[in-house]
């Protein structure tokens, strides 16, 4: 049976892909900060990747806790989690600068070397999930956008390094339909339709949508790396002209 460990199992795009890959016949192994499971995982870890990246102990404790779930063999490792602080730079703290460039970058890279040796023994593959932000952003943004913009960086610099080893992707989504996306348009039917309307699809996109483009990934061959795929509905594509 083939291995992956998914970051950030517990939001809605972890549970979805939790759910594919355990359809698919994969062991998954769920990793949040949550201390309680919802998602279809067959094993969960509570892990701050926050933690992770500041304290060696728990770093430590942490990897040999993953290495143990997965049997020191592992085929994909799909890095979810994230968070997002929308600040001016004002109002954004040294703190949430940090944690954003930890969870959504720093951790990653931890994650990569150490369980290289486990990746390596299948041929494995690295599925990074990034963000339209990694290109395109908005005011607000520059703790996001920054982090996405480096997982695309190492993505790139991963696949030339490790390329002999494993392969390593990265899928790029703009707006996507997640619980915590559909709460933010409570009550205000209008502005979620103009979302929609906003991106040439006419729709944003679902969790399906990331949720194919990484099973794709994960039985493409191993000449399918350092590519990035985007699911945006073409808004990268589109010029909007100033109102």
């Amino acid at each position: 049976m083939k291995t992956v460990i998914i970051t950030g199992s517990n939001g809605g795009i972890g549970q979805a892909l939790c759910e594919a890959f355990t359809k698919k016949n994969y062991y998954v192994i769920g990793v949040d900060l949550h201390k309680k499971s919802i998602s279809s995982a067959n094993t969960y870890l509570c892990i701050d990747l926050n933690k992770v990246c500041n304290d060696s102990n728990y770093r430590n404790q942490s990897i040999l806790n993953l290495l143990s779930a997965c049997g020191n063999k592992l085929d994909i490792l799909i890095n979810n989690a994230a968070i997002q602080v929308v600040a001016p730079i004002e109002k954004m703290s040294v703190e949430e600068w940090s944690n954003t460039i930890n969870i959504n970058l720093s951790s990653i890279f931890i994650l990569i070397k150490k369980l290289l040796p486990a990746l390596e023994s299948t041929n494995g593959s690295v599925i990074n999930i990034s963000s339209i932000h990694s290109k395109l952003t908005k005011a607000d943004f520059s703790a996001y956008a920054t982090s996405k913009a480096a997982l695309i960086g190492l993505t790139k610099a991963f696949s030339v390094e490790l390329g002999s080893k494993i392969k390593i992707n990265a899928i790029s989504p703009a707006a996507i339909s997640t619980p915590m996306l559909e709460s933010g348009f409570e009550g205000n039917i209008e502005a979620r339709k103009k979302l929609d309307h906003y991106h040439p699809s006419g729709n944003i996109g679902s969790v399906e949508d990331v949720v194919s483009a990484a099973l794709y990934l994960s039985n493409g061959s191993n000449f399918l790396n350092g590519s990035i795929i985007n699911i945006d509905g073409g808004i990268s594509s589109k010029l909007h002209d100033p109102t």
